[in-house]
This record gives structure tokens, C-alpha cells and sequence, in this order.
């Protein structure tokens, strides 16, 4: 089998396994189980709580005991095991635990997938710049798959999503046991401190003014990116309260309306070279946070019916919201440190962004919501959700232009131009 279709299929199940439950998930806990939104949000941090620590564990081990592709397969299995047992939890204190313990076998195979698929590349001289973007490319098109079949199959509020993403982790988890082999590359050098060894050194890195403001900024964009996650799904479901909107496309099929956003990424993925020669870094970093004040905007206007356009314009914009922000926050990393720090960097923008972001994120916005925007019985005013969350991310775009200083150097300056 051609090695670029064996990576091709990891990535389509790496994501589809996310997709089938990662948008819908609010829906099962407030449609179906109808626990707390400040519970809710504590279902979310999960994330951020794995991403802290995990990949760069699972790295260590990667590294210097087991092949990469065996230890990616060991968690997709251990994942499959988890999510199989989530629909048996009937608390919410119970389901906080259970999904914790996916999201530790699940986040580090995020960066195990790169691992994996950068190894068989250059051991068969394939141009990784060239061709791994196309490859990743199918882990979006997996989620969108995902969350069709659960929609079109009219398993949102059902505890299906979850035997459905635990099928294809399974069979993730024994396929990865094929891929090329990826053994581990450590070499023992002189240097045995223990913040060396654990790659910590990059968090140096905040005693320069402009990482520490980027990385800051990295912090709250990934706060933003977890809101959209949580509630964006639930939040079209709860339309089928209102006579007018009940028997709406959008209302029977919220996660195919929601899918739009990552059709949305695939083609802005593709724009970003362009925006990047045409505007540089700083700028299209800029236009990731408007784009959030669109993204939280529209959906505050938004309806199934007359607004339908306005829901499926938020949907299109969070393409340029979500990819502009991390690629050209990847970049500007990659070509702004040292190369031999480099990796561990990425790892610290990672933890910022689907970490300590993602944290934040969650529990401070189950705790508003569930002060400020839910009625005695139950339900939510969703229009102030979403103006509230326009108006952090609008202040956000705001101060960030006028604290973020830097110059382009040679090797940015080059990345921009071949981008």
C-alpha cells in the first residue's frame, strides 16, 4: 500500500474518532442527560488538562523506548476502551473521569499522528513541506465524515456517538500496528539535567517580552476555540423549543450545519500563503481574532430560519478564525527560536493553546453561563452567550496589534514567501 494512502487513512480515523463526539457531546449532556453547564464546562477542560502534560510524556517514551507508531496504537486502543464505557456513566461527576481518561490516551496521539507520518516520509524522501499538508488535510475532511454519520443517523443527543467513536478508535488502534515504523531516535548526550531531558528549556522563552505576549495571546485564542467546541452544537439543538424553528434543516441536522466549519478550514488552509505574502504574520494573526467577533456575532443574530444564513456565515468565517491563528502561530514558532529547541516550543504553543487555553475557557465560561445566562428552568439566553463571547474576543483584536511588536527575520521573511 502506497505509505502516502497508509497516512492518509490514520489521519481520516485520527479525526473521525474526535469528530464523532466532540461537537455533539453538549448536546447528549443538556438534551439528554440534562446536567449543569458549569459541569459542562468542566467536560471540556478534559482537554486542557491532557494536553498539558501528556504529549510531552508520551514524547519522552516516543523518543527513547517505544516506536511511535506502537505507542499511538496502545492509546487509540486504550481510548476505544474509555469512550465504550462512557454511555454506562450516569453521573456527572463519573463521566468528568471517564472522559479525563480518554483525553489522556487521545491528546497525545494528536502529536504521535505527526510523529508517525514526518518519520515515514523522510525515510521514503518524500518532500514533507509538499506533501504532508495534502495528507492532513483528509484528518478534517474525517471529522466532517464524523459528524455527518452522526447526524444523518440522528445519534446527537444519543450515547451512540460514543460506540461510534470508539468502533473506529479500535480499528485506528490495531491498523497503526502496520504503519511504517517509527523507532525511537535518542542519542545520550552529556547534558543530563532533568530540565533538558523533559525538554523544558523552551519555557525560557517567556522571559522574551514578545513570546511572552504571544504565547499569552495563544492562551486566549484557545479559551475562544473551546467556546465554539462546547456549545456551538447545543446551541442550534435548543431551537427545537421554539414552534416556529422546530421542524427547520438546521434543527434536525445541527452537526451537518455545524460541519460546514471544517469544510470552511479545508479551503482556508489553502488561502493562508496568500494572506501570508500579502499582509505578513502579525496581520493574519489579527484577522484570526475578528474573525472569532464574527464567528461568536453572527451566531448571537442567528436562527434556523430567516438568520439560517447568518449561522451558516459563522460557520464559513471560524475557517479563518481557527487556521490563521494556529498555522501562522506554528510559523512564526518554527522560524523565531533556535533549531534546538524547536520541538519543544511547538509543544509549549500547543499546551498554551489546547492546554492552559482550553482550561481557561472551559470552566470560566460553564461558570457564566451558568450564572448570568440561565433561566430557572434551564433553559439559556443564548443571544447574551454569544455577545458576551463576541465582546472578549473583540477586546482581545483589539489590544493585541498594539502589544504584539517584532521583525521579520531571514528565515520568516523566507517561510512567507514560500509559503
Amino acid at each position: 500500500m502506497n505509505v502516502k494512502f497508509r497516512l492518509i487513512l490514520m489521519n481520516f480515523m485520527q479525526f473521525f474518532v474526535w469528530g464523532a463526539w466532540l461537537i455533539t457531546i453538549g448536546a447528549y449532556w443538556f438534551q439528554n442527560k440534562h446536567w449543569s453547564g458549569a459541569q459542562f464546562g468542566a467536560i471540556f477542560s478534559t482537554m486542557g488538562i491532557s494536553a498539558i502534560f501528556m504529549p510531552a510524556l508520551t514524547g519522552i517514551i516516543a523518543d527513547r523506548y517505544i516506536n511511535a507508531e506502537k505507542l499511538y496504537g496502545v492509546m487509540h486502543i486504550f481510548g476505544a476502551l474509555t469512550l465504550f464505557s462512557l454511555p454506562l456513566v450516569t453521573n456527572p461527576t463519573t463521566f468528568f473521569w471517564v472522559i479525563l481518561l480518554n483525553m489522556v490516551f487521545y491528546m497525545p496521539t494528536l502529536s504521535l499522528s505527526i510523529t508517525v507520518a514526518y518519520s515515514a516520509l523522510k525515510r521514503n524522501n518524500i518532500d514533507v513541506v509538499k506533501e504532508y499538508p495534502p495528507i492532513r488535510i483528509w484528518g478534517t475532511i474525517g471529522f466532517i465524515a464524523a459528524l455527518w454519520t452522526v447526524s444523518i443517523t440522528h445519534n446527537e443527543t444519543s450515547a451512540n456517538q460514543f460506540y461510534i467513536a470508539s468502533a473506529i478508535a479500535l480499528a485506528l488502534g490495531i491498523y497503526s500496528f502496520s504503519l511504517p515504523k517509527c523507532p525511537p531516535l535518542f542519542v545520550k548526550t552529556g547534558n543530563k539535567s532533568l530540565v533538558n531531558s523533559l525538554g523544558l528549556n523552551a519555557f525560557a522563552l517567556f522571559k522574551t517580552p514578545r513570546f511572552a505576549i504571544f504565547f499569552a495571546f495563544s492562551l486566549l485564542l484557545g479559551a475562544a476555540l473551546q467556546l465554539t467546541n462546547a456549545y456551538g452544537d447545543t446551541f442550534i439543538h435548543d431551537f427545537k423549543n421554539v414552534a416556529e424553528y422546530k421542524g427547520s434543516i438546521a434543527v434536525k441536522y445541527p452537526a451537518i450545519i455545524m460541519s460546514i466549519s471544517q469544510i470552511s478550514e479545508t479551503l482556508f488552509i489553502l488561502a493562508i500563503p496568500f494572506f501570508l505574502r500579502k499582509f505578513g504574520i502579525k496581520y493574519v494573526m489579527l484577522f484570526s481574532m475578528l474573525a472569532w467577533v464574527l464567528r461568536f456575532g453572527l451566531f448571537a443574530f442567528g436562527d434556523p430560519a430567516s438568520g439560517l444564513w447568518m449561522i451558516v456565515l459563522s460557520c464559513i468565517v471560524y475557517g479563518m478564525a481557527f487556521d490563521f491563528f494556529n498555522i501562522s502561530g506554528s510559523l512564526f514558532v518554527e522560524t523565531q527560536v533556535p533549531p534546538e529547541i524547536r520541538g519543544s516550543a511547538q509543544g509549549l504553543f500547543m499546551m498554551m493553546v489546547n492546554g492552559f487555553g482550553a482550561l481557561f475557557g472551559s470552566f470560566t465560561s460553564g461558570v457564566i453561563i451558568d450564572k448570568f445566562f440561565t433561566h430557572a428552568d434551564q433553559s439559556k439566553n443564548w443571544q447574551g452567550i454569544w455577545l458576551t463571547f463576541a465582546a472578549y474576543a473583540l477586546v482581545i483584536a483589539i489590544i493585541f496589534p498594539f502589544v504584539f511588536r517584532y521583525k521579520h527575520n531571514a528565515a520568516l521573511k523566507h517561510a512567507i514567501e514560500h509559503a
